[in-house]
């Protein structure tokens, strides 16, 4: 390496985390590239971490290639010092000059090299926006769509996965709960929405759709983070007394709540009112009602916790992530409504901190963002409960002695038995209930 070379290494790994696998390499030898440009996506078991361009140059060398393991400091490869601009360039004495070519003449010139075949590929340029992480180029191809079908409103024009959303929209894929009509939809897309899409969904298949008749099998490897997904899941059935408790909850209330204060509560707040936001307040309140469910087993001992942190599991393209919501018992609804559009836009993108993934004293999940509307969640060790929220369904129910058709969800909470009772289990999961039928309740706190 020459002295004016800088050497790109791999960043500080989070603590508890030994190495990164290389997921995507966005710059090849011999480009020029600009300070902070991607060069480079890492994934962990946690999070995926993007290596920028420490300075302005053209990228030496690259020392690894796309599925290496690499460790903190390791050097990624080098980046030399930015080509000097032919304007600039003086001709050396008796160098010979080329005249300037008459545009007329450049133009014809033009025309005529289309018949001599391809063109070479052209270099990036530095006015060229970054290209897009791993979870959205994943999105782009299961639409069907190129990174020059979509405008990117990210930085310096990078694309989101909002931005791929909306040109599944306008191409009238009807993909995307964003741009559904909540009148036609109002179970699936709000629940969707206040859950910030969570749920665990399943890893899309790695090949598309094959010609009919055709028979295959194909192999893919895990990513690290749906290893350690499965890691987790084993250990928590086979370390925990799992038991699962039912109820359902009606939410005419709540929906009448959230209409007539919508849009007043968007225009103050800039955010949308929805659902998950009520559910973390009375989860939060019967939680400071039932400490056990906020407790977790250490040992022979147990770990009563005096504050609420709340994970709401969020389902990104690269699996199930549980970012969590801390002191909720400190959060106005709109905080907490924010922070979880936030976590999941940012977790479709991969941009999630590795502190963010830490803790979590309890855990609420949605599966009716999928339509699921009745599972048993896993509790999330070493915290002791997990709620399933689910998709809100209208069914007829017996009100006063009265059949009536009210909008329904089915709740359940998922517990440890070594720790927490059923009649504990129970009793939180109806303080929940009230509280969402009558939200006047959280008002009150009563």
């Amino acid at each position: 390496m020459s002295a004016e070379q800088t050497p790109i290494q791999v960043p500080q790994l989070p603590e508890s985390v030994a190495d990164a696998t290389v997921v995507a390499l966005h710059r090849k030898p011999g480009d020029a590239v600009r300070r902070d440009e991607l060069i480079a996506e890492l994934e962990t078991d946690k999070v995926v971490l993007e290596v920028n361009a420490p300075a302005d140059g053209t990228l030496v060398d690259l020392a690894v290639a796309e599925g290496d393991t690499v460790h903190a400091d390791d050097v990624l490869g080098h980046l030399g010092p930015a080509p000097a601009q032919a304007a600039e360039e003086a001709p050396a004495a008796g160098e010979h000059v080329e005249p300037e070519p008459d545009p007329a003449s450049a133009e014809a010139d033009e025309a005529d090299a289309g018949d001599e075949g391809p063109e070479p590929e052209p270099v990036a340029d530095a006015g060229s926006p970054p290209p897009p992480s791993p979870a959205v180029r994943r999105l782009l191809q299961e639409a069907g769509l190129s990174e020059d079908q979509v405008r990117g409103t990210g930085p310096d024009g990078r694309i989101q996965r909002e931005d791929v959303e909306r040109a599944q929209l306008a191409a009238g894929s009807g993909v995307g709960g964003k741009g559904d009509d909540t009148s036609r939809r109002p179970a699936a897309d709000d629940a969707g929405r206040d859950s910030a899409r969570a749920a665990a969904g399943a890893e899309p298949p790695a090949g598309g759709p094959r010609a009919a008749g055709e028979r295959g099998t194909e192999r893919v490897p895990m990513s690290r983070l749906r290893a350690r997904i499965a890691e987790r899941l084993l250990e928590a059935k086979q370390s925990t007394a799992m038991l699962t408790t039912f109820n359902e909850i009606d939410m005419s209330q709540a929906m009448a709540l959230r209409g007539r204060y919508k849009d007043r509560f968007e225009q103050t707040h800039g955010i949308k009112l929805g659902f998950m936001g009520l559910f973390v307040v009375a989860a939060t309140r019967a939680l400071q009602r039932f400490p056990v469910i906020n407790a977790a087993l250490d040992g022979e001992e147990i770990v009563y916790h005096h504050y609420t942190d709340i994970g709401i599991a969020v389902s990104s393209p690269r699996g199930l992530v549980v970012p969590v919501l801390r002191d909720t018992g400190n959060a106005s609804i709109a905080d907490i409504e924010r922070r979880i559009r936030d976590f999941a836009e940012r977790a479709g993108n991969g941009k999630l901190d590795i502190d963010e993934l830490r803790g979590g004293t309890f855990t609420i999940t949605n599966g009716g963002v999928f339509g699921s509307l009745f599972s048993t969640p896993i509790v999330n060790p070493p915290q002791s409960a997990i709620l399933g929220m689910h998709a809100i369904k209208e069914r007829p129910v017996a009100v006063d002695g009265e059949v009536v058709i009210r909008p329904m969800m089915y709740v359940a909470l998922s517990y440890d038995h070594r720790l927490v009772d059923g009649a504990d289990a129970v009793q939180f999961l109806v303080a929940i209930k009230e509280a969402i039928e009558d939200p006047a309740r959280l008002v009150l706190d009563v």
